[in-house]
C-alpha cells in the first residue's frame, strides 16, 4: 500500500481553499487525513472534500504536529505567523501568497519550469508558490527560453476579478445587475467601477509608478528562470471576467525563432496546449478554454514585424487552478514523489 500523508488547507473557505480541495480529489492525492483551517470567524462552517463535508476548524487554536503537508492561501499576515510555525512543526509548507516568495532561501517553483528548485524546501521547510500572473507566462515562455534564450518580455496582463478574491466577484455581479436594471452602480472592492470596464491598476502603485503586482511579475521571473539579466516590463489590468487571466506577451529572443518553430517547441511542453488558428474562433480565451482546466493555453504565434528577433503570443489559464491551487498541489506531489 503507498503511503498516505497528513494535509492541513489553510485558507479553506477562499475560492483558492475550495480549489484546492476539488484537484486534490480529482489527482487523487494521498491523503489520510486532512484539515480545513480559517479564520475564527469561519470556524464552525463546512467546506466539501471527496463529496463528503470537512468542518473547518480555527488556525489560532490549530496543532500542525504530524501534518506533513500544509497548503496555503490565507491572506500574506497570516501566512507570515502561521507558516513558519508549522514549518517548525514538521510541516512542509506550500504557501500561495506573496509573504516569502523574494526571500533567497526560499524556492520559487513552477513545477514545469524549475522542478529542482524544490528540494530547497529543506532551508525553512516553506516553497512559495508564483503569482498567477507569472506562473502562466513562464510555463509559456519556458520551450522559447531553453531554445532561443530571452533578452526582453513586454506583457500585459487582463486579470479576472476572481483573483482579488470573492468579494470582488460578487462586487462584478452586483454591478452588472444594477446596470442592466438602471440603477447606480458602487465601487467599493475596485477604486472604480469594474462592470463593462477595465482598470489599470492591480495592487499598490510603487516609487517607480508600476504597481506592485507589475513588480511581482517582474521579480519572480528572474527568480523562476534564474535571470538577473532579464528584461520584464509589465502592464497588469484588471477586466470583468470571472475566471481566467489572459496576457498578451512580447518576448525579444536571443537568437532568430520562427513562429512554426515555436509553435513545435510550445505543442510538445509540458502543461501547454497549442490552440492556433489564423481564423475565427482558432484561438484561446479565458471563458472558453481556460476556465476550469489545468492547462496553460497558447495562440496567436506570430513573428513581430517590429523587431527582427520578436514574437508575441496570447496566453490564457485559469487562475485559481494552475495560478494557484494547481500549481501548490503539483508541487505537493513532487514533494511524495521523491522527498517526504
Amino acid at each position: 500500500m503507498s503511503r498516505e500523508f497528513n494535509v492541513a488547507v489553510v485558507g479553506a473557505t477562499g475560492a483558492v481553499g475550495e480549489a484546492m480541495f476539488s484537484i486534490l480529489a480529482e489527482r487523487r492525492f494521498p491523503v489520510k487525513n486532512i484539515h480545513a483551517l480559517a479564520s475564527r470567524g469561519s470556524a464552525g462552517s463546512t467546506v466539501r472534500f471527496n463529496g463528503e463535508s470537512l468542518v473547518v476548524q480555527d488556525l489560532d487554536a490549530f496543532d500542525f504536529s504530524g501534518i506533513e503537508i500544509g497548503l496555503f492561501s490565507p491572506s500574506a499576515t497570516v501566512s507570515e505567523i502561521f507558516a513558519p510555525k508549522a514549518a517548525a512543526a514538521g510541516c512542509v509548507v506550500i504557501d500561495n501568497t506573496s509573504c516569502f516568495r523574494y526571500e533567497t532561501d526560499v524556492p520559487l517553483v513552477v513545477p514545469e519550469v524549475n522542478p529542482h528548485a524544490v528540494g530547497g524546501f529543506k532551508n525553512r521547510g516553506i516553497i512559495a508558490n508564483p503569482n498567477c500572473s507569472t506562473i502562466q507566462m513562464v510555463v509559456a515562455l519556458k520551450p522559447i527560453y531553453d531554445a532561443a534564450g530571452i533578452e526582453r518580455i513586454n506583457v500585459c496582463t487582463y486579470q479576472s476579478v476572481s483573483g482579488t478574491g470573492r468579494k470582488a466577484i460578487d462586487e462584478l455581479a452586483i454591478q452588472c445587475k444594477a446596470m442592466i436594471d438602471g440603477e447606480p452602480v458602487r465601487a467599493q472592492v475596485y477604486p472604480k467601477q469594474i462592470a463593462f470596464n477595465v482598470l489599470p491598476h492591480i495592487d499598490d502603485f510603487q516609487a517607480n509608478g508600476y504597481t506592485k503586482e507589475e513588480m511581482k511579475m517582474v521579480w519572480e521571473t528572474r527568480k523562476i528562470l534564474e535571470d538577473e539579466s532579464l528584461l520584464v516590463n509589465p502592464t497588469a489590468v484588471r477586466v470583468p471576467v470571472y475566471c481566467g487571466h489572459s496576457e498578451a506577451i512580447h518576448v525579444e529572443t536571443k537568437r532568430k525563432l520562427t513562429a512554426p518553430e515555436a509553435r513545435i517547441l510550445l505543442r510538445a511542453a509540458a502543461g501547454v496546449t497549442v490552440l492556433d488558428e489564423p481564423s475565427a474562433g482558432g484561438y484561446p480565451t479565458a471563458v472558453t478554454d481556460a476556465a476550469g482546466r489545468d492547462a496553460v493555453y497558447v495562440g496567436r504565434i506570430r513573428e513581430d514585424i517590429s523587431h527582427p528577433r520578436g514574437l508575441n503570443m496570447w496566453v490564457v489559464s485559469d487562475n485559481l487552478r494552475k495560478g494557484a491551487a494547481l500549481n501548490s498541489i503539483q508541487i505537493a506531489e513532487m514533494l511524495v514523489k521523491s522527498y517526504l
